[in-house]
This record gives structure tokens, C-alpha cells and sequence, in this order.
């Protein structure tokens, strides 16, 4: 049976921005060195995010970059506003491979011509996106249920961590209040490759959402129109609660829908 990731043509960038160690074991052994040391530089997922407010300009990049130059020089803010606080060598660097990846990720986006999904950085902060989704299959229910309930897509919000691309986004449904088609409660969304053991550095957010749009049509995924509980929104601490406990479920018993390469 085909890849469902083959079908939709999961896009892989081939640049270091998404050389992963953690996927690429044994495959050069001359690079095992440095592959090893790119594990070791990003895996600080529980670290605070140097940046409070990153954004797109140029000019702010160019700013903090000459901040980190000054020797002896101290942050006045983190992102958890502790002030004082010196900035680790290995944090840089993923800050600045993190950049660069979701820069280049969303100027292709941009640049689709199929309105697919398009993108709007929440206060313009390059690491937490908006992201509606346009298209469903055509032939599907839910395609059905948003012709009906003139919705135009649906919304989602996707954050990433301190060590994107190695680790993967958190991704969740914000409207319209969905049933089935492996979106739970708070909208947390049940797809392995969104999880550290499925993810892979190479998938891009366009593969994710193609992945995603399709897993919403395999679990004959509705738009709720029940009433009241249709206008209930979603919540992200309710997300992230009820993804915590979905993948630790997952881990024990094993991953049966959707699995990352179901097809």
C-alpha cells in the first residue's frame, strides 16, 4: 500500500537546517561526529526561548545579533522575564537554525500558488503561527460540512520549540469546534509524526498540514453543530493536557491511528 506521505509529496529540505543525528544514524559514518554535536547544541526543549518577541524584520535580527557579540554584555529580557540572564553558545545556535528554517518555510508558503494553507504570524512572532487550512478532499463529508456552514478553512495554531527542527511543532485546531477525525479534546490533534518519536527534521509545515487534512477525512472528521456545545472554543491548556496523556497512551500500547506513514 502507498505511502500516504508519498502521495502527497512530503516535501525534505536538503540543507544543515534539518540534518538531524537522531534520523540519520549510520548512514555517514563520517559525519557521526557532527551529527552528534547538532544532538547534543539542540536538545533544550525546557529551556526558556531567548527571544521575547521575535519577529520577521531584518533590522530586530540584525539588533540582537550584535547584542550577543558585546562581550560581558548581559540580557536585559528573556522570554520568562528573567533579567540578567547570559545566553549559552549552544542556545544561539539553535536560535539561529530555528530562524532560519522557519523563515525560508514560510517565504515557500507564501509563494504556493494552490491556497492550500496560508499563514499569519500571532503578533508577529516568527515562532507561533496561525495557519488556515483551505482545502479538504472534495469528496469528504467535512468538505460537505464547510460548504453548508460557509466556513472558509480552518484554523489552526502551531508553535515551535526552542530546538525546531529537531523537535517537532505543537500543533492544534482552534476553530470550527471538530468531532472524530483525530482531533480531541481542547483540539489537540492525535498524529505521531507530531510527536518526538515520529517526527523527522526534514518534514516541512506544508507536509504536516497535507498529512493532516488527510488524517481529518480518513477519521471521518466533522464540523460539531450541536448546540451549544458547537460554540464551545477550544482551549490550549486543555490541548496540551489531553495531548501529554494521548502520547504517553501511545508509547505504551504502540501507534495505530494514524500512523506516520499510513497510506
Amino acid at each position: 500500500m502507498a505511502t500516504l506521505l508519498r502521495k502527497i509529496g512530503l516535501i525534505r529540505l536538503h540543507d544543515r537546517d534539518t540534518e538531524d543525528p537522531k534520523h540519520h544514524q549510520g548512514s555517514l559514518k563520517g559525519t557521526k561526529g557532527n551529527q552528534k554535536n547538532n544532538a547534543k547544541h539542540c536538545q533544550t526543549t525546557n529551556e526558556t526561548n531567548i527571544l521575547s518577541t521575535p519577529e520577521i524584520k531584518a533590522k530586530k535580527l540584525d539588533q540582537h545579533s550584535k547584542d550577543k557579540e558585546r562581550p560581558g554584555k548581559e540580557k536585559q529580557q528573556t522570554a520568562g522575564g528573567v533579567l540578567g540572564a547570559s545566553i549559552p553558545p549552544h542556545r544561539q545556535h539553535c536560535t539561529q537554525v530555528r530562524t532560519r528554517r522557519l523563515m525560508k518555510e514560510l517565504q515557500e508558503i507564501r509563494r504556493l500558488g494552490d491556497n492550500f494553507i496560508t499563514v499569519e504570524l500571532v503578533d508577529d512572532n516568527l515562532f507561533d503561527w496561525n495557519v488556515k487550512l483551505h482545502q479538504v478532499d472534495k469528496d469528504s463529508a467535512l468538505w460537505q460540512d464547510m460548504k453548508e456552514t460557509n466556513t472558509e478553512f480552518i484554523l489552526l495554531n502551531v508553535t515551535f520549540p526552542d530546538n525546531f527542527p529537531f523537535s517537532p511543532p505543537f500543533m492544534r485546531v482552534l476553530t470550527p469546534r471538530l468531532e472524530n477525525g483525530y482531533v480531541l479534546d481542547g483540539g489537540a490533534i492525535c498524529m505521531e509524526l507530531l510527536t518526538p518519536r515520529g517526527w523527522s527534521s526534514a518534514y516541512t509545515v506544508e507536509a504536516v498540514m497535507r498529512q493532516f487534512a488527510a488524517s481529518l477525512v480518513k477519521g471521518q472528521g466533522r464540523i460539531c453543530r450541536k448546540a451549544g456545545k458547537s460554540k464551545k472554543a477550544f482551549s490550549r491548556k486543555e490541548a496540551e493536557a489531553t495531548f501529554k496523556s494521548l502520547v504517553k497512551t501511545h508509547e505504551k500500547y504502540g501507534w495505530v491511528s494514524p500512523p506516520v506513514s499510513d497510506g
